[in-house]
Order: structure tokens, then sequence, then C-alpha cells
């Protein structure tokens, strides 16, 4: 199966586990507070398969559009309803009722994240240890006294077993603009006790690459021999003659020792006809290969479009790492929190234009995450899972109308002027709602195209 298939079919398997779990919410706590359901729908448009079931003869609906879902219920705004069933409308429900099923939905997002975090904390989460395999000169590593061969045993006082390990905590801590204290094991056995300052970074460097980009350490790698995996059709590459399983040993008669390496040095020469020394079935050989120029954040570098070989992790630095079951449920309530507090603050950051707006993605990216994940193992694709949800349950509590968060914006409003809004204000609320939707979907499919192209 191509990598875009992966895409497609991871994509509609995780929309429509989340999609289900969302509109679920809202389902079971309608039922529950005697509320009618009528039809509960995964997808929209032309049903391509649907069954009545229940003591109400809900309707439940797989549409062919697999981007959302709905529960629809009994409701006199919705159509007409028989006497003897009035009481059950939702309509007709105390203002707290009301507020339990529209919230029902994004509070289950959340407990679908726990269980997921749950479930991967029992199962295993495979990494590499934390051993120090670069520090960049003048980073913030550099200067807390991070040495490379360091093995980073324990941060703020909470053991520390590979490299990934902490990285959420971390995050969240820099938002914070703390100071970490971090215990290390040099390649001796010593250990000692540094202080990283969080403060120094920047909103800007508060991402996902925290430890690399933003403090400047990079994990220990074995050395990657600079042989080609994947070679892009119609690239530099291809048009000088490389192909897979070629190894380049020179570049302009200098030898070339590792992957990083030769990635270095294409970068810096874009435009620029290089002569590389390439070994292949035994025999070396001359080619000359044009690295295209491309630009990273304002800066124009080389690219040849040449993959490299799949890395193969020596067996002594991998760890795995699970716990016990209740363990497992405190750190799956703990890493959901923690998510969630960190994407609403970056929500918050780039209303500020503090941090900026090609952080959001949108179904093309999403797809792609999904599909990688589903090739490497259930552990990535429950995190992955895990992570959406919580967007999802964030994104349906922001207050705009036609989302959760705007239904229950107005019953806030309710609750204050003791009645409901006028008809036109909710109508008017639901136009700048859909407004705002499509403004915001156009902008992550936007960033969407742009990263395709990149």
């Amino acid at each position: 199966m191509g990598q875009i298939a992966y895409s497609i079919v991871g994509f509609i398997v995780a929309l429509g586990i989340l999609v289900a779990v969302h509109e679920y919410g809202h389902f079971w706590v309608a039922r529950r507070l005697g509320v009618k359901v009528l039809r509960f729908s995964i997808g929209f448009g032309k049903p391509i398969w649907s069954k009545h079931a229940g003591r109400d003869a809900t309707e439940y609906v797989i549409g062919a559009i697999p981007l959302g879902g709905y529960v629809k219920m009994l409701d006199e705004s919705e159509g007409e309803v028989a006497k003897h069933e009035v009481h059950r409308a939702f309509n007709r429900q105390h203002l707290a009722t009301r507020a339990a099923i529209v919230l029902a939905g994004p509070l289950f997002n959340f407990l679908f994240a726990v269980v997921a975090y749950w479930a991967v904390f029992v199962i295993g989460v495979d990494g590499i240890r934390p051993l120090v395999g670069a520090v960049a000169e003048g980073s913030i590593a550099e200067r807390s006294g991070l040495r490379v061969g360091d093995e980073i045993t324990a941060i703020d006082g909470r053991p520390n077993r590979s490299w990934d390990e902490h990285r959420l905590y971390l995050f969240d801590k820099a938002f914070q603009k703390a100071k970490i204290p971090v215990v290390v094991r040099d390649p001796q056995g010593r250990n000692r006790t540094l202080e990283i300052d969080l403060g120094e970074l920047s909103t800007a460097q508060i991402d996902m690459a925290l430890l690399e980009n933003g403090l400047g350490m990079r994990g220990y790698q074995p050395q990657i021999p600079a042989v080609a995996g994947r070679v892009v059709p119609d690239s530099p590459g291809s048009r000088g003659g490389l192909i897979p399983g070629d190894r380049i040993v020179t570049l302009e008669k200098h030898a070339i020792e590792s992957w990083m390496e030769l990635v270095t040095e294409i970068q810096s020469r874009p435009g620029k006809p290089v002569e590389l020394g390439v070994i292949r079935d035994d025999n070396e050989i001359t080619l000359i290969v044009t690295p295209e120029p491309y630009n990273v954040d304002g800066q124009t570098i080389g690219r040849i479009g040449v993959e490299r070989e799949a890395v193969v992790i020596p067996e002594a630095l991998r760890v795995t790492i699970s716990h016990g079951p209740i363990e497992s449920a405190w750190r799956g309530i703990e890493s959901t929190w923690t998510m969630s507090a960190l994407t609403v603050r970056m929500l918050i950051k780039m209303l500020q234009l503090e941090v900026s707006t090609k952080n959001l993605s949108g179904p093309i990216t999403i797809a792609q995450y999904a599909g990688h994940t589903v090739q490497i193992g259930i552990d990535r694709f429950l995190l992955f899972l895990a992570i959406i949800s919580i967007s999802l349950g964030i994104l349906n509590l922001l207050p705009i109308p036609v989302l959760d968060g705007g239904h229950l914006l107005y019953y806030v409003v309710e609750a204050i002027t003791g009645g409901p809004l006028p008809k036109a204000v909710l109508l008017w609320g639901q136009q700048i709602g859909i407004a705002l939707l499509l403004g915001l979907m156009t902008l992550a499919f936007y960033n969407d195209i742009v990263r395709l192209l990149q």
C-alpha cells in the first residue's frame, strides 16, 4: 500500500473514531436525560448505510462524506412534535440539561484521550536512550553545561529514560519560563546536576522541536553513511544520474564521512554544480549534480531530492517505557491536561500574534500524520488519536456560533437574561460562526498546501 493510500485510510479511520466518540457523548447524555434522539450520523450527505434500532427507533447512519457527524434530537424548532412527546424535546429541557448534552461531546473527546494515553503507557512506548549526541555552539544547552556523551537521567525530579519521555512536560514549562534542574551522567558514570533556563527561549522557539532547535541539543545517533535510499523522480539527483544504493564518498574531491556531512555541503551550494564521487557495484564513478535553490525561513539552501536509507537503531540505544494500569491512568490524565493547556496557550499566543498561524494544520497534514503513524505501530497511532481528540474537544469549546462552545455561550446569556436569545440574533450568530469557520479552514488548507509544495 502506497503512502497516499495509508494517509487516506488512516485519515478516514482516525476521523471516524473521533467523530463517533464526540457524537456519542451528545447521544449518550441526551438519552440518559430523557431527550429523544432521532438520528445518530457519522458523516454527512447521502447515507451509504442506515439502520433503525432501540425503543425510539433511532436511525443510525454512515454518511458518504466522512468529514464530521451529528446527533439529531427531537426539537420543536426543527419540526412539529407530537403532544405526548413534547416533554422529550430538546428545546423544552431545563437550561442545565441542554448545557450538559452540548458539553458532553467535547468531554468525551478528552475522556477518549485519557483512555488512549492510558493504553499507550500500558502497552509501552518505544524510544531512544537520552544520550546527548550534539550540542550547538552558544546554545542554551551549552550554557547549561550539557556535553556530548551525557545521559539525561532526570528532568525536574522526574526519572528520564528516553529522549522524548518528557518533551511535552518541557514544552509546558517553557511557556511558564521556568528554570528546570536536570541530572546527567557522563560517560565515566559521574552524575552532576545542571539547570536549564527555559526563560531564555523566545515564544517562536517553543514547539515540538524544542530540544533540538530551541535548546540546541540533539540525541545521539550512530553515524549514518551517505547512501541514497529513495531518489525523487525528475529531481537534481535523478537528472544527475544518482540511483538508490549509491554511496557518496566524495564531494568536490573532499571525503564525505556521513549523511549529515553530505546534507550540510549540498545545502551550502544552491544552484552550483558539484562533483560527486559515488561507489556503485564496487566501482567508483563521478557524477555532476546541481542542487536546486530552496527557501527555508528566508534562507536559500540547496537540495538534490535524495532521501537517506532507513536508519537501524542499535539495540543498546533502544528503550521501551511502560507502566502499570494505575500509574498509566494517572499519566493519561496528566498528559491530557498538559496537552489541553498547551493547545489553549498556543491559540491565545496566535491571537496575540506571538505565534505564527503557520502552526495551524488542516486535513491534508492530519492525513499525512495518520498515514505515518498507522505504518509505525499502534502506540504511535493511539498517541496521534489522543492529540487530535484533544484538539477536536478544544476546537468545539471555542465560543463560536455553530460550535458547541457557541451554544454554551448562548446558554450563559440565557441564564443571565432569563430567556433565550431572539431567533434573529441566533441566525446572525450562525452566519458569523460559519464565516469564521470557513476562514479558519481556508487558512489551515493554505498551510497544508504550502507544506506540500515545500
